[in-house]
């Protein structure tokens, strides 16, 4: 069916079925249609350039490219893109990085069909979304105090598993300097051990599994 000036859209994530699922559920709609599909960030940036679409959903975990990262580059070269995070994670840290690379919506996979092509239309007329729940998690991020560049490298490493000797030797410093670290980090993030720590930077987003 021809569609006369549709909502055009790109849908990038590296799951097929999901992606299969999103065209259909987009196609059946009289004012969309899907002009392509990306399987990670890198492609998703290139496949924006080709076809700049009206509107983006961009999964955040992807190969080759995360969708942050992807989020920058199109909104660097491209600063009226719409683009629209749709995703499984809802740490708060995910959030904020996702609304501060640029998306104007932030939406998770589990949200009824009608939310997300609700959703779609608002942002294509240039309004922002995010649900209340997203915002509660947001605002809990802006009030907390962030880790510098350097805790989060020893935070990386504490994810990894590595005792204080190998943090000091993999980031060139004193163990003790490792130990102010992560009770700067401890503090920050409002636990009281490295387990707890590392627990809770990964429910937050702060750091992924490798």
């Amino acid at each position: 069916m021809l569609k006369e000036n549709p909502i055009r859209i790109l849908i990038a994530d590296d799951h097929p079925i999901l992606r299969k699922g999103l065209r259909s559920l987009i196609e059946r709609e009289a004012d969309m249609a899907v002009v392509s599909e990306a399987n990670n960030g890198r492609e998703a940036v290139e496949l924006f350039r080709q076809h700049q679409p009206n509107i983006t959903l961009m999964d955040l975990r992807m190969p080759q490219m995360e969708g942050v990262e992807a989020i920058t580059r199109i909104r660097k070269q491209f600063l009226s893109a719409r683009i629209i995070v749709l995703t499984t994670y809802d740490g708060d840290e995910d959030i904020y990085r996702g609304l501060r690379a640029g998306a104007k919506a932030y939406l998770l996979k589990d949200a009824p069909p009608e939310e997300l092509l609700e959703t779609i239309r608002s942002v294509h007329t240039g309004q922002t979304y995010i649900p209340a729940n997203i915002a509660v998690k947001l605002a809990e991020r802006i009030n907390n105090c962030e880790p510098s560049p350097r805790e989060l490298e020893v935070l990386h490493l504490m994810v990894q598993g590595k005792p204080n000797k190998d943090i000091a030797l993999a980031l060139f410093i004193t163990e003790g300097t490792v130990k102010a670290h992560i009770n700067n980090l401890l503090k920050k993030l409002g636990v009281s051990d490295r387990t707890q720590a590392v627990t809770t930077a990964l429910k937050r987003g702060i750091v992924h599994l490798d």
